[in-house]
């Protein structure tokens, strides 16, 4: 271990790896455990296992398992749900590598639910024409996948794990991202430090993988945990990595509708069992409004009770015949949260309401988790892989980290192999200076501006969005972004994914999937193509984003290959 002292900081510099993981979730882990063979470090902003969304993942794991299922239904099914900006290409390969993965992850130890035959119990959920969700203890399907992946990790000891270590930057030498520096020893249950103390360390690697989850704590209305900032996308705005589809944010329909940060997730798991979606007089509403009510796709159901509410009305799921006295024991995530907030969802229906999810925004990334910048790797919620398109199949989620994270390995082990061969395609050269910033105890990074970038980004970037509203919400995150917040931090990289997303949505003049615009309420065939960006903050206009121009997307019906 060397000490680099750059603009005052002095930062450790620890080599050896040859791969830095940044994020522990399904995707992160699973990158780690197929690289092992390798030497790894994994750094999580949290405790392993303990942190993001993937523990608090309910829905399941989607993937065709069953006799009457195949891949090709399944990609049928995700693409229709991706409202015509799902890549073919990507969803063959999620949903025909897709079963594989599930199955390893049994040999691996996750155990899920099963029958008194001991076949997998395959559950259904909004979107699919088939039952082929996998749930683990009926709603806690993500904490049992990170269980497992944690335990192999655990067990690994070519893995080493850096806990409470928050990424700050990649580290860049030319436009080839050499590592990535972190702060040490930091606590993020502690919003007004913001990562700022602790030991600050640059991770020099010849491979850094992004695998950093979401970003919905830029909303005030989430069901993402406190740590989903937005870092990775962030951080790989400022190095200059190409970015896509950013104005495609995902609501979920059914977030309990209590006082509480984040809004606790009602499964969609529930509504697949045949619970329905009512009014406060009790109508079934959804059934006036799309052919397949409560299980149409979650961009449709989230705006159903949204125009409920916005005419001063409230929306309740009701699973009292569905699921009725067997909740305790099928749906023991929900039935111990709705308790928690005195509600009985045996004998009374649940008040819901939407809430922002999940992202299909993100860095672009090829078939491999390759982004644009060399040494870059991602996977996961991070990216935009091409799979979800404008809005993301239910249980899609898990299979796609558990899909992509192991292929950015495979590649990752492969380019490794070829630089033991030729040193000069990956080494990396020992990094300049520059590249480290100072990091300050900013007044910036406090609660207080989190709720007005939180709250703003709600009212102006919601499920409901229009040019007034957005310019409005670019106007002042501007302010925010040139004269509030000057360094790396949870905070800045708030104001950041905010200025992505608002202004990507300004540029999409149409509705599509989870991207809605109440002046451009239609789907324009001229718009059928994925809008790719670089991030410039000192552009002379409104938009930090500069345009990547894209080549039209063909997109047929069905998965491209044509497998069965």
């Amino acid at each position: 271990m060397r000490t680099l002292d750059a603009r005052s900081l002095v930062v450790d510099v620890i080599d050896g790896s040859d791969a830095v993981v940044i994020g522990s979730g399904v995707a992160g882990l699973t990158a780690a455990l197929a690289l092992a063979p390798r030497r790894v470090t994994l750094l999580t902003k949290t405790t392993l296992g303990g942190g993001g969304s993937s523990p608090w993942a309910q829905g399941g794991v989607a993937a065709a398992m069953a006799d009457d299922d195949s891949p090709r239904l399944h990609a049928v099914d995700t693409l229709e749900a991706g409202a015509g900006l799902s890549d073919p290409w990507r969803v063959d390969i999620l949903t025909h590598e897709g079963p594989e993965r599930v199955a390893a992850l049994i040999e691996m130890g996750a155990d899920f639910d099963r029958d008194d035959a001991g076949r997998l119990t395959l559950g259904r959920e909004g979107a699919h024409r088939r039952r082929r969700v996998l749930h683990a203890d009926g709603d806690a399907t993500g904490a049992e996948i990170v269980r497992a992946l944690v335990a192999a990790v655990t067990a690994d000891p070519r893995i080493e794990v850096h806990e409470h270590a928050a990424a700050l930057d990649l580290a860049l030498d030319g436009s080839r991202v050499v590592g990535v520096v972190a702060r040490h020893g930091v606590d993020v249950d502690n919003e007004a430090a913001d990562g700022v103390g602790g030991r600050a360390v640059l991770h020099h690697a010849p491979a850094v993988v992004l695998a950093t989850g979401g970003f919905g704590q830029i909303y005030s209305h989430t069901t993402n945990p406190p740590e989903n900032t937005g870092d990775g996308l962030a951080m790989a705005a400022r190095a200059g990595a190409e970015l896509i589809d950013l104005e495609m944010v995902q609501f979920h329909p059914t977030a309990l509708d209590v006082e509480a940060d984040p809004l606790p997730l009602v499964t969609e798991a529930l509504r697949g069992e045949g619970a329905i979606l009512i009014d406060e007089g009790g109508r079934r509403f959804m059934l006036d409004i799309h052919p397949m009510a409560e299980l149409a796709p979650r961009d449709i159901v989230a705006r159903a009770i949204w125009t409920l509410q916005s005419a001063g009305g409230r929306a309740f799921l009701d699973a009292r015949e569905a699921v009725g006295a067997a909740f305790p024991e099928r749906f023991p995530t929900v039935w111990s949260l709705c308790r928690d907030h005195g509600i009985d969802p045996r004998r009374e229906p649940i008040p819901v309401t939407p809430a922002q999810h999940y992202a299909m925004a993100g860095v672009t990334v090829d078939d491999d988790g390759r982004t644009s910048l060399g040494g870059l790797w991602a996977c996961g919620e991070v990216t935009a892989s091409g799979v979800h398109g404008a809005n993301r199949l239910a249980s899609n989620s898990l299979l796609e980290a558990l899909v992509f994270g192991r292929r950015v390995a495979v590649d990752i082990d492969r380019a490794l192999a070829a630089a033991d061969r030729r040193p000069s395609l990956l080494h990396p050269s020992r990094p300049r200076a520059p590249i480290v910033r100072r990091e300050d105890r900013l007044a910036a990074e406090d609660p207080a501006l989190r709720a007005e970038v939180r709250s703003l980004l709600w009212r102006e970037v919601g499920l409901v969005r229009d040019r007034a509203g957005l310019e409005r919400a670019l106007d002042r995150l501007a302010d925010l972004g040139d004269s509030a917040v000057t360094e790396p931090g949870a905070t800045a990289n708030l104001v950041t994914v905010a200025r992505l997303v608002a202004a990507a949505a300004l540029a999409r003049e149409e509705s599509r999937g989870g991207h809605h615009r109440s002046d451009f309420p239609d789907s324009d065939i001229v718009w059928k193509r994925r809008l790719a960006w670089r991030y410039r903050p000192g552009r002379p206009t409104r938009s930090p984003l500069e345009p990547v121009l894209p080549a039209p997307l063909e997109l047929p019906a069905v998965a491209s290959t044509g497998r069965a």
